[in-house]
């Protein structure tokens, strides 16, 4: 019984001190609490009562005020203080208010002397809200003061040009604060006086708030709906070092602990070391914690577990072998007996037979992989595409037949965070091979048998088209259910990015633009004339070109083009294209030529001359087609009022409006009136010389002259825009019925 009772004592002790601990952030005698806030050591309210004239704080620095239950720090009122180093205060707002004549009705400045605390730079922002508004925060250290701050302006009623929860600017600014200010004041100002009193905004306002706390509103504008905002102070002891104040008699860490310097210019703070917890300030410092009492140990059990200062360890009763721990726990002494024997056998055999079984598995697994990468590599034309290749061993050209797992190990397994690009044909990977190359890799929707020797020809003839300004085809993996395409990688995104990305736009000049436009004009010209068989893209579009580092021009996607026999000059085909981009007469009659591309191709030009997109449901009815928009606007000799703001200027005026002809030629509704390709490159290159070379059109006095420095193949292409822009805008319509894929062909 008085075992009992002793064991009832102890716990009941141990328990109140805990309680004891738990309570005792404070020193004794001390507030605790004011209204619902605890003022831990080193803060504190007064003195030490039966003491004497014992300070409850540690510092000048954090001496507070308890009044009417709530805490203050000066003129700042506290809601929270962490051990940690920070404390959450609501300071009052900044402001200056006009009456309806442009006196002024009311300035408030604010100020917090903070000798041992920063305004936490991670934590806050600085704010200003108001029309014509801007706001300081000074800084007063050493006799020096440095300041931040931010302005804001906006005109007319603010809904109509900020949206709610934007602070950008416009009726409000938000700036990040400089590291270790301290002995703060805030100020806000008004540029215009008389425009506050005729305004809705009669008041400006600034203040520190922490990050997430205030969200801006328009209605902000008429009346600010608080006169305090809440920040966080970074606090710390002194304005010393752990080096240097270790050794003074005022240092803060007491026993158990160790010191760390603030990080921001001045001060340290103390924390308790691993295995201790409670306030490091308190005299008698941080306290071991008992793990084995607070289950944070991995013993198998609170009687395996031994309590050691700022640790533990597990042990095992007397007899028995073993660490005490969850992972191998405790184990009676060894006894050869039949039983532990018989355990043993079946363990072995069990681990035998599973590893056994497993090894088959995987066998069997990998010769169904095997089998199944032959199934698809035939069933996708490889043994046609290595008797080609075979054929052209000594060439340096031709495409290499890549593995699926090099293709694998190149996309990580083709993860997703490596999609650079998806279409209508496919998805396009980002990849890199073993050599470091990087590539981009396209895996292709599923393929129709019957059309495999055509895509086998077409990997053939991409994979010999060498010119710098078309895609470099480097091979194709046949060992997957759908083929796989290796392209080179071209890193600077496509040229519908720069021309319709206003950030990438303005420095995207007119020079670059028709450097641009004779590039792929000469690609497309190539692929129609000079490679070995002709090729037709059928879904040029500035989303199809892609720009390098350099800005150099791309052809890319040849997912929906067409090999063209040598002896046609048409090929009768399903429709399909992108919206915008597709020639009328192709979609009339399904008949693909040549001219196709030359159609596509003048929209992409209008895209670099006016920075609109082909299609725009955005605006009028009859300006939703960029095609019949701006030929319209070239038979009415609105021309320059179609061209990108800021692109028109004396030195190029002569040049956009050749560009402009050449492009409503290529717009032309009969696919025979148009010119091709290879004359549009031509005429481009001319273009692109007379603008670089202006002392060619002064050595000659007419046209005519002018003319005869380009090539001869060109002078048909002079003819008068009218006619142009005429026998365009005699269609009207397209045909209803025709099949459209409006899929962006990527």
């Amino acid at each position: 019984m008085w075992k009992a009772i002793k064991i009832c004592w102890w716990w009941w002790m141990s328990a109140l001190a805990v309680m004891a601990f738990a309570a005792a952030q404070s020193l004794p005698g001390c507030l605790q609490k004011c209204g619902q806030v605890e003022i831990p050591y080193p803060f504190g309210v007064g003195v030490q009562s039966g003491t004497g004239n014992n300070n409850c704080f540690f510092q000048e620095a954090f001496q507070m005020d308890c009044r009417n239950s709530t805490l203050f720090h000066g003129n700042a009122e506290i809601s929270s203080i962490s051990l940690k180093g920070q404390m959450d205060m609501c300071m009052p707002v900044s402001r200056i208010c006009f009456n309806d004549t442009g006196g002024e009705i009311g300035k408030i400045s604010v100020s917090l002397s903070t000798p041992g605390f920063t305004i936490s730079s991670s934590e806050n922002k600085f704010v200003s809200v108001g029309c014509d508004t801007y706001g300081y925060l000074n800084s007063f250290q050493n006799s020096h003061t440095y300041s931040t701050g931010c302005l804001t302006r906006c005109y007319g009623v603010p809904s109509y040009q900020q949206d709610d929860g934007t602070c950008s600017g416009i009726g409000c600014c938000r700036v990040d604060i400089p590291l270790g200010m301290r002995n703060i004041s805030i100020e806000a100002f008004s540029f215009n006086s008389q425009q506050k009193a005729s305004d809705f905004n009669n008041c400006s306002y600034a203040f520190v708030a922490k990050e997430g706390w205030f969200n801006f509103s328009t209605a902000d504008l008429r009346s600010l709906p608080f006169d305090k905002a809440l920040l966080v102070v970074d606090w710390a002891i002194s304005d010393g070092t752990c080096e240097n104040e270790r050794t003074s008699q005022d240092y803060a860490c007491k026993s158990n602990t160790h010191c760390e310097d603030s990080g921001y210019g001045f001060g340290y703070r103390c924390i308790c070391e691993p295995g201790f917890e409670g306030n490091p300030y308190l005299p008698e410092g941080c306290r071991d914690i008992d793990e084995c009492k607070e289950s944070t140990h991995d013993c198998t059990s609170e009687d395996n577990c031994r309590n050691t200062v700022g640790s533990y360890e597990c042990f095992c009763p007397r007899g028995y072998t073993g660490t005490g721990t969850k992972g191998t726990g405790c184990h009676p002494p060894w006894r050869h007996n039949s039983l532990t024997i018989l355990h043993i056998v079946a363990s072995v055999g069990l681990i035998v037979l599973f590893v056994s079984v497993a090894w088959l598995y995987l066998i069997y697994q990998k010769r169904k992989l095997m089998k199944e990468k032959e199934k698809f590599f035939r069933q996708n034309g490889g043994d046609i595409l290595q008797q080609k290749l075979s054929v052209k061993q000594d060439s340096s050209l031709t495409a290499k037949i890549f593995t699926a797992q090099e293709l694998k190990r190149a996309t990580n397994n083709f993860h997703d965070s490596l999609v650079i690009g998806q279409g209508g044909f496919g998805t396009v990977y980002k990849g890199i091979l073993p050599d470091n190359t990087v590539v981009a890799i396209k895996k292709s929707k599923l393929m129709e048998q019957s059309q495999i020797e055509q895509f086998i020809n077409e990997v053939m003839i991409l994979s010999q088209i060498n010119h710098r300004n078309v895609v470099k085809l480097l091979g194709c993996c046949l060992e997957t259910e759908v083929p796989l395409l290796v392209y080179e990688f071209v890193n600077n995104g496509t040229l519908f990015e720069s021309i319709h990305n206003k950030s990438k736009a303005c420095a995207f000049t007119w020079e670059t633009r028709l450097r641009i436009a004779a590039e792929v004009a000469g690609a497309l010209s190539y692929l129609h004339s000079a490679a070995s068989t002709p090729i037709i893209l059928r879904d040029v579009k500035s989303a199809n070109i892609l720009l390098d580092k350099t800005l150099t021009a791309k052809v890319s996607d040849f997912g929906a083009s067409r090999l063209m026999p040598l002896d046609q000059v048409e090929l009768a085909t399903m429709v399909q294209g992108t919206f915008g981009y597709l020639d009328p007469e192709y979609m009339q009659t399904n008949q693909l030529t040549e001219k196709s591309d030359v159609y596509s191709f003048g929209v992409v030009v209008l895209e670099l001359l006016t920075g609109r997109k082909a299609v725009s449901f955005d605006g009028p009815e009859e300006e939703r087609s960029l095609a019949m928009h701006f030929l319209s606007s070239l038979n009415e000799s609105r021309l320059f009022e179609l061209v990108e703001r800021g692109m028109v200027n004396d030195e190029n005026e002569k040049t956009l409006k050749e560009v402009a002809e050449l492009a409503a030629k290529c717009l032309r509704l009969k696919g025979e009136e148009r010119p091709s390709m290879k004359e549009v490159a031509m005429e481009l290159e001319g273009i692109r010389m007379t603008g670089k070379h202006p002392w060619i059109n002064k050595h000659f006095n007419n046209a005519a002259e002018s003319h005869s420095l380009l090539p001869q193949q060109t002078s048909r292409l002079t003819e008068s825009v009218d006619s142009i822009v005429y026998r365009n805008t005699a269609w009207d319509s397209i045909t209803d019925g025709v099949p459209i894929d409006l899929d962006d062909g990527r």
